[in-house]
């Protein structure tokens, strides 16, 4: 059996934009003084950031990243590093608080034959997961079915996520 495509022009848009070459799609929400309910910033300091996914695979899917525009995870700096995996940890809390998953996905896409949509800028994904999340729609037409509106990812993510002491 050969799995069938659903056209997904909305995802053109995204492609489209992290290869232009007139700048990272990443370093321009990062840039901007956007609030984050509009950038959908969800956590940054001096050296990360956290991102929710406008293409998400799932509801809570997050993105963690340095502000730093740097390609490749050998090239992050100790303190990058260290407030990576730090934001990272975070993120892991607020989604089990704020979502109940069953598991997550943690991880990066090192390169663009490795899946990397924006492969010039390092990120990792956190991705909140369910037993039986994969529905007949991802089965079938490899579409995927989110429940919630971006905006009420945010809310909940930025709810849910851990204060300093």
């Amino acid at each position: 059996m050969t799995l069938e495509r659903l056209w997904a022009g909305w995802r053109s848009e995204y492609v489209e934009g992290a290869a232009e070459a007139d700048g990272c799609v990443f370093c321009r929400i990062l840039a901007s003084d956007e609030a984050g309910e509009t950038t959908y910033i969800v956590r940054r300091d001096e050296f990360c950031a956290v991102v929710l996914n406008a293409y998400p695979y799932t509801s809570g899917h997050l993105m963690v990243m340095p502000i730093r525009h740097v390609g490749e995870l050998e090239e992050l700096d100790p303190d990058e590093a260290a407030g990576l995996w730090r934001e990272l940890a975070d993120a892991v809390r607020a989604l089990k608080a704020g979502y109940s998953p069953d598991g997550l996905n943690v991880g990066a896409n090192l390169g663009r034959s490795a899946g990397a949509g924006v492969p010039g800028h390092f990120h990792m994904h956190c991705v909140p997961r369910w037993n039986g999340d994969t529905n007949f729609m991802t089965t079938l037409a490899e579409t995927r079915m989110l429940p919630e509106a971006l905006p009420a990812t945010y809310e909940k993510i930025r709810k849910a996520w851990p204060t300093d002491g």
